[in-house]
């Protein structure tokens, strides 16, 4: 029980800081040299999301249906910061292809826990 204590303050704090990270201005920041490299902070963001998440809601120890609401909030979450980008800030703007690396990363946290969930189903059963 304590463990799901810790991860939902964990998946709470994350949320926390992803809306921070995608609604805050940083115009000192230096530039990193690498094309497109907001879209992997933006995929892992999303993955990180999606892992606490689900190890939060999780009772069973893997919950499809936990999965797919999980997935489908990191998709409408990650629109949503897209939406409030585009409306609230004045240096941030919505971007379609940010929305698609948030997909990708909720997707591969999606393909790992399903993964991990079969594997140590298997090694049960052997």
């Amino acid at each position: 029980m304590a463990r799901k204590k810790i991860y939902g303050l964990l998946a709470i704090i994350w949320t926390l800081f992803i809306l921070v990270m995608c609604l805050v201005s940083f115009t000192e920041l230096p530039s990193v040299g690498v094309s497109s490299a907001d879209k992997y902070v933006h995929a892992s963001f999303h993955f990180v999301f999606t892992i606490l998440w689900f190890l939060t809601l999780d009772k069973s120890g893997y919950s499809r249906k936990i999965l797919t609401r999980v997935f489908l909030s990191s998709v409408v979450f990650g629109i949503a910061i897209e939406i409030m980008q585009g409306l609230f800030t004045k240096t941030r703007q919505a971007d379609i292809y940010d929305v698609f690396a948030n997909i990708a990363g909720a997707l591969m946290a999606v393909l790992l826990l399903y993964y991990s969930a079969h594997v140590v189903k298997m090694k049960a059963d052997n």
